[in-house]
């Protein structure tokens, strides 16, 4: 047979099996599902108190825009109130831990090698581990907000919405600006999900990149409370992740978001490139 009847090499043709495998993986995991119904818990147990006592609105924890005050006039706030308040650990926490099982926990359960054999190249593999960790990122705060919103309009009803700029909306745009808030803190914790990649790469025990990457988290945003540091805030990682109030102002100040939007875009590049880095020229040994 001449070179010019010999038989093409076959194209490989895209597949999402691999993809969907992962989401599976993480879905039927047993410590992500009590992660995720944790979440789902915080606004439940957070309007029950509110309707039992109202407590004073300066004793709220965290910062941010205040919508502890609002909760008992309209249910709605509930869900902001408590995307508020696990945003400072609660969220990065089951980010963390599947970000922290993603090339970890393979290695430690002795599957990282057989999945490099199958074969699946380390880029696509690191490409699937992040997808999951962007799709589990985008969910955590959607959680959050129909657990707020379902239990808030029960005990507190419904109705317009008093917007931070003092202008009414309709429950159907305030829906639609609570569903941009979700989406705004999915593009923050997507860039903690990608230093939590990197931490998985650095590891074999998946517990190890969890607890570093909650820890950094936190760090940021204790830094970010100290004023002797004001120089250092623009580079934290949370320091934009409280921005999301600018999403219930009218009109909306993209130019506000834009800082929030631009820091998350820079660390998902710089620590997915350090990912793939370090991986690429890692030697799997399980």
């Amino acid at each position: 047979m001449s070179v010019a009847e010999a038989p093409a090499a076959p194209v490989r043709r895209f597949s999402s099996r691999f993809l969907r495998s992962e989401l599976r993986l993480i879905a039927v995991r047993r410590r992500n599902q009590a992660g995720f119904a944790a979440l789902a818990a915080v606004p439940i147990v957070l309007a029950v108190a509110m309707k039992v006592a109202t407590p004073d609105s300066s004793d709220r924890p965290g910062g941010g825009p205040d919508f502890f005050a609002q909760i008992t006039g309209n249910g709605f706030f509930v869900a902001l109130a408590a995307l508020g308040v696990e945003l400072t650990l609660f969220l990065p926490i089951a980010i963390a831990m599947v970000a922290g099982d993603a090339v970890a926990g393979e290695a430690d359960q002795g599957t990282l090698r057989y999945l490099l054999t199958v074969p699946v190249g380390r880029t696509r593999l690191l490409a699937v581990k992040y997808a999951g960790i962007v799709a589990c990122s985008f969910l955590a705060p959607l959680v959050v907000a129909v657990s707020g919103l379902g239990i808030g309009l029960i005990l507190f009803g419904g109705g317009d919405v008093t917007l931070l700029s003092g202008t009414q909306a309709g429950l159907g745009e305030a829906l639609l600006r609570l569903l941009s808030v979700c989406l705004f803190l999915g593009v923050c914790l997507s860039a903690l999900g990608a230093v939590g990649l990197f931490l998985s790469t650095l590891t074999v025990q998946p517990m190890a990149a969890t607890i570093t990457l909650t820890m950094l988290s936190v760090a940021s945003f204790v830094l970010g409370q100290i004023p002797q540091l004001d120089w250092l805030h623009p580079y934290l990682l949370t320091q934009h992740w409280r921005d999301f109030g600018e999403l219930l102002r009218d009109p909306v100040s993209f130019d506000a978001l834009t800082p929030g939007l631009l820091s998350a875009g820079a660390y998902i590049l710089v620590f997915l490139t350090a990912a793939w880095a370090r991986f690429a020229g890692r030697d799997i040994a399980s």
